[in-house]
């Protein structure tokens, strides 16, 4: 420390001098310290690399398991199998049958409501659903893709006898897919004519079901067409399973017309006109019952015939559920069991 008496500009001199010395030698020392400590630093990186390459060999075991987990559980998806026999051809008669019956009580259903045209027209109703082109879809369209969208998700058009209206916007499975005894060929499942059963459901059944006019019913007039075109879709598409258990029944008959590709010929020998007879038959006496009101009370005559319930008011007129079978359903089931016996020998 220099003395009072030293000039300002002396000490400074000195300070400086004094704090570089300082420093110097400061750095000398750890210079020194980490020039004498090679084998401690090479100690230290060991220990870290040996920390590290048990955190990696960690972190494997961990994906290592994580992975085994998911082939696991993939495994286990993939091996899921229908267990029922509902798509056995000894089945397709009464599959047949029960699929009558509800496509009878939801046409009751739909009837109840006025033919609700708004509910068909693009852009008509303001639903968040719009073709590639900017235009509005219509309210149908729009309620029915919601619809496949949540089915599509759980496995229902995986299945051989389901059919999907927009099959190109199906979602991906969020549940394992599951495999179905299909005795169907290969080729059945390039069939789907629900466009023509959409236009068939617009502007025939409906018309001839409803009473014409808007009652602003949208959405239940919308739920119940959904409900009708999925069940509808359905008995029209099981035509191939008609016509692959017709075809086991008969195999020499229909492969000489299946290989000259003689389409009016199959229909010929697919038609049975007293079975389809019967079948209208069966659907009418269906409509009668399902659509009179029943009380609590047992009628005397438990089946009623048309002629002995000319007085009764009905939900819907039976008559008019038998035509629609016999004009539409049962014609274009034909068509899809002539559709796919043509390339059933592909």
């Amino acid at each position: 420390r220099a003395s009072p008496d030293v000039s300002p500009r002396v000490r400074a001199r000195a300070s400086f001098s004094s704090r570089e010395t300082c420093l110097v030698s400061m750095s000398a020392s750890v210079s020194a310290s980490w020039r004498a400590a090679p084998v401690a630093r090479g100690e230290t990186q060991t220990r870290s690399r040996a920390r590290l390459g048990l955190f990696d060999a960690r972190r494997a075991a961990r994906r290592s398991r994580r992975s085994a987990a998911r082939a696991t559980s993939a495994a286990d998806k993939s091996v899921t199998r229908d267990g029922s026999d509902r798509l056995s051809l000894d089945n397709v008669r009464a599959s047949l049958i029960r699929q009558e019956d509800s496509i009878i009580f939801g046409l009751i259903e739909r009837a109840q409501y006025k033919r609700n045209d708004a509910v068909y027209e693009p852009g008509a109703v303001d639903v968040p659903c719009y073709h590639p082109d900017g235009k509005r879809a219509s309210m149908l369209e729009f309620m029915l893709r919601e619809s496949e969208q949540l089915g599509g998700k759980i496995r229902r058009y995986t299945s051989p006898d389901e059919h999907a209206f927009y099959p190109e916007s199906l979602p991906m499975l969020v549940i394992g897919s599951m495999e179905y005894p299909c005795p169907l060929h290969a080729a059945a499942e390039s069939i789907n004519i629900n466009d023509r059963i959409m236009k068939m459901y617009i502007e025939n059944l409906l018309p001839a079901l409803c009473e014409a006019g808007d009652d602003n019913n949208y959405g239940s007039t919308g739920l119940a067409d959904v409900a009708n075109l999925q069940t509808i879709s359905k008995r029209i598409h099981y035509g191939k399973f008609v016509a692959e258990s017709k075809f086991q029944a008969r195999p020499e008959e229909f492969s000489e017309l299946i290989k000259k590709q003689d389409a009016n010929g199959l229909m010929a020998l697919l038609t049975f006109q007293a079975v389809e007879d019967r079948v209208v038959r069966r659907v009418t006496n269906k409509a009668a019952t399902y659509g009179q009101d029943i009380s609590e009370d047992l009628p005397e005559q438990l089946v009623l015939t048309l002629s002995e319930g000319e007085n009764l008011e009905y939900k819907v007129a039976p008559e008019t559920i038998g035509e629609l079978y016999r004009e539409w359903i049962m014609p274009m089931t034909k068509d899809v069991q002539v559709e796919y016996l043509l390339r059933r020998l592909d």
